[in-house]
């Protein structure tokens, strides 16, 4: 999954026998989060600051943040001049219907801007964390569960490359010739994977960091009357759901996107959700993300969202029908890729061992 630029571009917790995370973790949790606010106010609630402004405040901020990334990642590709040329005449000719300046989709681009969005919403979040009076990790990528990047990232490569083995089987996908040679595989291997690192952690910290931790604690009051037993597992699932609408929501202004494409992204952002849900962290989904991108983009040479980066090894072309081969939305377009994206649920819960959410209440 990749999210191009907008233009101008807890605690380890030991194995134990259970595959999910245990009633003896989460309950008590969901006791202390079903006790009723000690002073409702418009501002403050329960958990501190309320979520709705907590939100408000982190997406105004991001927001900035992205727009200030986006300029220096197209002026670090060399095409700021002709970028804001082909912007000011647009504005002046608005008539004219000028075509849309297009920044081609190469390591730099994503290095500088979702490096700088990523380090931008780490700051945010710090400060966030500060005011709280929450542990920085809490919003998902904490020291405890690093070992999980490097299992992510090699699932995600496995589920890709079946996923275009498949294609290539049934005479979908074509491979035409390789288009590098020499050190320059290497040089472009390691920029494309320094760049869809960043995607990793930008997107998955956006949507699964800090949002989907604010946003579980908002809609905790609505779930306990809904499942008071269960408040905490039924809020983090309402939150789940609706940041995985607008991650596919955010990839609707890729090029060559589909609608089934939209919703495999849907899709995989529900099961990132599960991943976090498990083991409390985003380091398997983040490490998951960074390969699967990879090596469609740089290694298939494959579309990616629609995408076609520079500096790909092989040149590839489909045939076919659109749903079957993933048309110009590359594989992640495919009906073929649901039943990889359910493989992998059903290897979350074989491989990785369960973790525990971080709670709701402020330390103090």
């Amino acid at each position: 999954m990749d999210l191009t630029p907008p233009d101008p571009g807890t605690s380890p917790v030991p194995p134990s026998s259970q595959d999910e995370p245990s009633l003896a973790s989460i309950q008590p949790l969901a006791a202390q989060d079903s006790v009723q606010d000690s002073g409702h106010g418009v501002f403050i609630g329960r958990y501190g600051l309320r979520a709705g402004w907590s939100i408000a405040i982190f997406v105004a901020l991001v927001a900035i943040i992205i727009m200030v990334s986006g300029f220096f990642a197209v002026a670090a590709t060399g095409h700021l001049k002709e970028f804001m040329a082909a912007r000011m005449q647009a504005q002046a000719h608005p008539q004219m219907h000028a075509p849309k300046p297009v920044v081609p989709f190469q390591p730099a681009l994503v290095i500088v801007s979702d490096g700088l969005t990523f380090l931008g919403m780490l700051g945010v979040c710090w400060f966030f964390s500060k005011a709280e009076g929450r542990r920085l990790g809490v919003y998902g990528i904490g020291s405890s569960r690093r070992s999980d990047f490097l299992p992510g990232a090699f699932w995600g490569f496995v589920a890709l490359s079946g996923l275009v083995l498949l294609l290539r089987s049934l005479h979908l996908l074509y491979f035409d010739q390789r288009l590098l040679t020499g050190p320059a595989i290497f040089l472009y291997g390691a920029k494309w994977l320094l760049a869809f690192l960043m995607v990793g952690f930008s997107e998955e910290y956006m949507l699964r960091g800090y949002l989907q931790f604010t946003l579980t604690r908002g809609v905790i009051g609505l779930a306990e009357k809904i499942s008071p037993g269960k408040a905490r597992t039924v809020a983090f699932w309402m939150a789940a759901v609706i940041m995985s609408f607008v991650f596919g929501a955010v990839h609707l202004g890729n090029a060559g996107e589909n609608a089934l494409g939209i919703g495999q992204v849907v899709l995989i952002g529900l099961i990132f959700s599960y991943v976090l849900w498990r083991t409390g962290s985003l380091w398997w989904a983040i490490g998951f993300h960074m390969a699967w991108d990879w090596a469609q983009s740089f290694l298939y040479g494959v579309a990616d969202s629609g995408n076609l980066s520079v500096g790909r090894l092989f040149q590839t072309h489909i045939a076919g029908r659109p749903a079957l081969s993933g048309g110009v939305d590359g594989p992640e377009g495919s009906i073929f890729c649901i039943p990889v994206l359910l493989l992998v649920v059903l290897v979350v819960r074989w491989t990785t061992r369960p973790g525990e959410q971080p709670p709701l209440e402020a330390a103090g």
